[in-house]
């Protein structure tokens, strides 16, 4: 009579060590589970890696005249990216001219804050689920309509992610073009008149906006791979396996 007693004694510290705040832990062994810490991990990089970007493009200008010092022109630029509100002042070499204020070439606000923002909701959707996911299983596996919206908002995002970084890397294709050194002597006048003689200054160091587009496109396969385990706990999957298992049975029957 003592044995099951001292089983269920055995077996409770066990269950304990699984149970931490009321979430069973183990289940992110599960593909299910590891998915979604994935995406909520990547999710984070990919709209911080984006949000945080600053960068700096600069020329330099040199008037032909000799009592004129040489003048460095610096730009600083990043998140979002409207870059036709950034001013920055032209050199003038003529001793009667007025300074000019010119601004950089472009917008592309539209892409980065799409970006950012399907990061953060993707960061918020991959946290309520892995809570419910991890604290009402039994929920998630008994009421057909979770996994079912589940997977349509898994397929939504994956879609999403797709557009996002594709359109995020054209605009960081753009952003670059913008921001060259050659493109800031393009746009000012000076530079043109033979008044003075311009050159580049340091290249804007964009490895941290490449990464967020990296960062996009792994995403998007995260999601992707999502759909599948998802779709294993509808009812669609189950009727589909259940379908197939009579057909089995039926095959050996006949035999």
């Amino acid at each position: 009579m003592s044995e099951p007693t001292a089983a269920a004694g055995h077996k409770e510290p066990g269950q304990q060590g699984r149970r931490l705040f009321g979430l069973r832990w183990g289940r992110l062994e599960e593909p299910l589970g590891f998915v979604k810490v994935l995406q909520w991990l990547f999710a984070i990089f990919a709209f911080g890696s984006c949000g945080s970007f600053s960068g700096e493009t600069g020329a330099t200008v040199k008037c032909n005249d000799d009592l004129k010092e040489m003048t460095a022109i610096s730009v600083q630029f990043g998140y979002p990216f409207r870059l036709s509100r950034i001013p920055f002042e032209m050199p003038v070499c003529d001793g009667n001219a007025t300074k000019r204020t010119l601004h950089l070439m472009g917008d592309f606000s539209a892409p980065s804050e799409f970006f950012v923002t399907l990061g953060v909701f993707s960061f918020l959707y991959s946290m309520a689920a892995l809570v419910i996911y991890l604290r009402f299983h039994s929920l998630y596996t008994e009421n057909k309509r979770l996994p079912f919206a589940d997977f349509c908002v898994s397929v939504s995002f994956t879609f999403f992610w797709l557009v996002a970084a594709a359109a995020w890397g054209k605009g960081l294709s753009d952003v670059k073009g913008a921001t060259r050194p050659s493109s800031l002597i393009a746009a000012m006048s000076v530079c043109h008149l033979k008044q003075a003689v311009c050159n580049a200054g340091a290249t804007p160091a964009m490895g941290l906006a490449n990464i967020s587009v990296l960062f996009g496109f792994i995403n998007f396969i995260l999601w992707a791979g999502n759909c599948w385990f998802v779709f294993k706990e509808t009812s669609w999957h189950v009727q589909a396996t259940n379908k197939e298992n009579s057909a089995e049975q039926g095959a050996i029957d006949k035999q």
